[in-house]
């Protein structure tokens, strides 16, 4: 039987101890692997695999050894409990060995669950998986979290006081992180939060997040969109000891005063074009983010970045000028535009 995502999502919370197996698909391992973790550990509880209650097989052992898994799942251990024989990429070669054990499955057996990656509608093990009267199919794809697994993501960490806006400010990061770089960090938000009676808040969520490559050229990009003309020059000097090159600047600059132009001509407004914004931005960054589109204004951001594009081709052009202080000297112009000079 095939589960929709909705269905999944419950299914991988509680499994049914009575089913006969499970096919966990998909392109990205990472996602597949938290999925195949969290009903695995659903099934068998924390000291399954200690209790030798799961048995691993990798997908190439299968294929030397085809009998393993009718094996795996028909072994008793010492310790009492349900049982989960693992298979590990399997690629459709496989679907004969795992078709008969599943034909050979009887109640007590140990759960078969089977990971792979991206499987076609014609593939053998989900045609296997979803043909099965006992046993279910699970396609993961790319879209990020829904509010509900994030929620019991929170739930499993120990965190339950969550402001209203950190909740939205934690969806955004889901859709900016890998899936195991956002479980990392909700769990090292409830670390933080260990002991502490307060509700999870944007700042923290913001102090907490993994830290952007970006952070530095961030920092001279908000002194120049915010008019600070006077700290340029401090700043430039931190960044090219640092060894940021002029281009990436004029790429970053770019990049941000796009961004703060998208937000400006949208016509329901900044916050609404802000909320729009690719990746998403959250907490005090996206407010900040929205005071300067509106202190510019989409006419002064199109002179803006007017100013940019001239820049980045006079980097890549033969110009023999200095190509920091050209970078510099456009900053410096472009504090002076916001500035209303």
């Amino acid at each position: 039987m095939k589960l929709s995502t909705r269905e999944a999502a419950r299914y991988f919370r509680k499994p049914d101890p009575d089913k006969t197996g499970l096919l966990i698909y998909g392109a990205d391992a990472m996602r597949v692997a938290l999925k195949r973790q969290e009903v695995i550990a659903a099934l068998i509880g924390p000291d399954g695999p200690d209790e030798m209650r799961l048995e691993r097989i990798a997908g190439a052992e299968l294929r030397k050894d085809p009998a393993r898994l009718g094996d795996a799942i028909k072994a008793q251990g010492f310790f009492p409990g349900p049982r989960v024989a693992f298979v590990e990429d399997a690629g459709d070669g496989l679907a004969p060995a795992i078709a008969s054990a599943l034909e050979d499955w009887a109640t007590g057996d140990a759960q078969v669950i089977v990971t792979a990656g991206s499987l076609a509608a014609r593939s053998a093990l989900r045609k296997l998986f979803e043909g099965h009267s006992n046993a279910y199919a699970v396609g993961i794809y790319d879209d990020p979290p829904s509010r509900d697994e994030i929620e019991e993501m929170l739930k499993t960490a120990g965190l339950s006081a969550i402001d209203r806006d950190a909740m939205g400010d934690l969806e955004a990061l889901s859709r900016a992180l890998d899936p195991g770089d956002f479980r990392q960090t909700v769990e090292r938000m409830a670390l933080y939060k260990l002991g502490d009676t307060d509700p999870l808040n944007s700042e923290e969520i913001t102090k907490l997040a993994p830290a952007s490559v970006e952070a530095d050229v961030d920092d001279i990009l908000n002194v120049v969109a915010e008019a600070r003309t006077a700290e340029i020059g401090p700043v430039m000097v931190r960044l090219k000891a640092q060894g940021v090159t002029p281009v990436s600047l004029c790429i970053g600059a770019t990049r941000h005063f796009r961004a703060l132009h998208g937000a400006a001509s949208d016509p329901g407004g900044v916050s609404s074009g802000i909320a729009k914004l690719r990746p998403p931005v959250f907490g005090p960054r996206r407010d900040r983010m929205q005071r300067q589109a509106q202190a510019w204004g989409m006419h002064k951001l199109e002179q803006a970045l007017g100013l940019l594009i001239d820049t980045d081709l006079t980097l890549r052009s033969a110009s023999r000028a200095p190509a920091m202080a050209v970078m510099e000297r456009t900053l410096i112009r472009l504090s002076m535009l916001g500035r209303g000079r």
